[in-house]
């Protein structure tokens, strides 16, 4: 018997990719830019976190495997490698909708998760939600 399972994370990362393309939406993935390894153009970052589109149309050569995402794409018309451990990605969800899943962090680590954005503006508690920034929401 197996003692410790692999990270589902990958599998599900892929998983909601494939999701989010059949519906013919656009997928975008939330990174930490913080963690190690990420190799991605930083400047675009806001607060540690860089939302990155995933679609066929936006890269090339992508790639995601159950350590990494990889791809070029075009930032400000330059070309470059993007390079994301998958323990990085702390969402994945539709542009057009919010609709996705945000991850908990990496088993072992002891830093409290970030503040994921919210949806505001519905009558709970939450803080409204800044114009331009997607809606995540948890599918069970």
């Amino acid at each position: 018997m197996m003692d410790r399972m692999t990270s589902s994370r990958p599998y599900l990362i892929r998983a909601l990719y494939e999701w989010i393309l059949d519906n013919g939406l656009t997928p975008y993935i939330l990174v930490d830019a913080e963690a190690e390894g990420v190799q991605a153009p930083l400047e675009y970052a806001d607060n540690g976190k860089l939302v990155l589109n995933i679609a066929p149309r936006a890269v090339r050569d992508f790639v995601a495997d159950n350590d990494f995402i990889s791809f070029s794409a075009r930032f400000s018309g330059v070309a470059q490698n993007v390079v994301v451990p998958v323990r990085a990605v702390l969402a994945i969800y539709a542009r057009e909708n919010g609709q996705g899943m945000l991850f908990n962090e990496p088993e072992g680590d002891d830093t409290p998760p970030p503040s994921p954005p919210s949806s505001g503006g519905d009558g709970d508690d939450k803080p409204p939600r800044k114009a331009g920034r997607p809606v995540l929401r948890v599918v069970k």
